[in-house]
């Protein structure tokens, strides 16, 4: 085993945006695949743990990490051009994925514009199966290489064995067995845009044809500016977006949830009524609320922040009382969207 490639004690706050406090035992950069075998061999016959890191954009880390943290910096942009019209775009795990976005769009391939400014990287997208104004990543997912801990190989999985759902997916049901090393996404000039989701469709309300109207750049940029009013920057103000997932419920009790609350806040869903979780929790008296190190976005309920000098511990002990109070009142259980990671004692 090459010791040069690994480091010890490293600091992991800027490796989250949270900027939560917590080292990592040993870390690695992974800026090519082919290093993954060696260094999960030698993490195996040391019997440690092994935790991998993107952008850190969806991760809560509570404490320190004992074992192996892998950082994901393999980088690739690679086309494969069906027709005139479609193309697949291949995709190394550790690319910015608001950049990428961008990428697309500036030369006209559509079906990427609604995911605009979600931060992270392009290997952490597949886990929550990231989502915004009525598109998700599995809408344009193509397959992606990983490599499976337990059979010891580089795999591709299609849609189908990704498992896809509503910020789910394999990877996140199952964390230990896979590591994503890159993603191809099938984009099309044609595609139709989506614009019926919530304030973009405000926004796009003025043209008299925004499908032909507007471009994929232009649908970028109405997404990043909404974005941008309702969500803080995270190197401004630490956070790791929405906290918690839009609850679920069935048709039933979404029905009697609005006939005890008229204004709620609620979509259809193929599973039922899709409630609003931001909503739910500033008719709890969350919202702007700070206690200490941690707190509530003042302008949007579902982003819980960290003002500085605080831990994990804090932050999952206010999740904890906000989905006490959301249970409570609306008899409504709450889901932690981010990943956990490092020790929880």
């Amino acid at each position: 085993m090459n010791q040069g490639v690994l480091e010890q004690g490293v600091d992991l706050q800027p490796f989250n945006t949270l900027r939560l406090p917590g080292h990592a035992q040993w870390f690695a950069h992974i800026v090519n695949p082919e290093a993954l075998p060696e260094l999960l061999e030698w993490a195996d016959d040391q019997k440690l743990p092994v935790q991998v890191l993107g952008g850190g954009s969806n991760v809560v880390l509570r404490s320190d990490i004992n074992g192996l943290v892998l950082g994901m910096a393999i980088h690739e942009r690679q086309w494969q051009v069906l027709d005139d019209d479609r193309a697949i775009l291949s995709l190394g795990a550790g690319e910015n994925w608001d950049s990428v976005v961008r990428y697309a769009a500036s030369i006209g391939y559509r079906g990427l514009e609604n995911l605009a400014l979600i931060p992270g990287t392009v290997g952490a997208a597949p886990i929550q199966n990231i989502g915004a104004y009525g598109r998700e990543l599995s809408d344009v997912f193509e397959s992606l290489d990983a490599w499976d801990r337990q059979e010891g190989r580089l795999r591709t999985l299609g849609p189908e064995a990704c498992g896809f759902g509503y910020r789910d997916s394999l990877f996140k049901r199952d964390p230990e067995r896979f590591i994503i090393v890159r993603v191809r996404v099938r984009l099309s000039r044609s595609a139709a845009f989506r614009l019926d989701y919530g304030e973009l469709a405000r926004e796009v309300a003025g043209y008299d044809d925004p499908q032909q109207e507007l471009t994929p750049e232009a649908i970028a940029d109405l997404v990043s500016r909404i974005r941008l009013a309702k969500l803080p920057d995270p190197a401004v103000l630490p956070n790791a977006g929405s906290f918690f997932k839009n609850p679920v419920v069935d048709q039933t009790t979404g029905d009697a949830l609005r006939q005890r609350f008229p204004e709620l806040v609620a979509h259809p869903d193929p599973g039922g009524v899709k409630l609003a979780a931001g909503w739910l929790i500033e008719q709890c008296g969350w919202k702007g609320h700070r206690e200490a190190h941690v707190g509530v976005h003042s302008k949007q309920a579902l982003v819980l922040i960290h003002h500085g000098n605080g831990s994990g511990a804090e932050l999952l002990a206010l999740a904890e009382r906000i989905r006490e109070d959301v249970r409570a009142r609306f008899g409504v259980a709450l889901e932690i969207e981010p990943r956990l990671i490092g020790n929880a004692g």
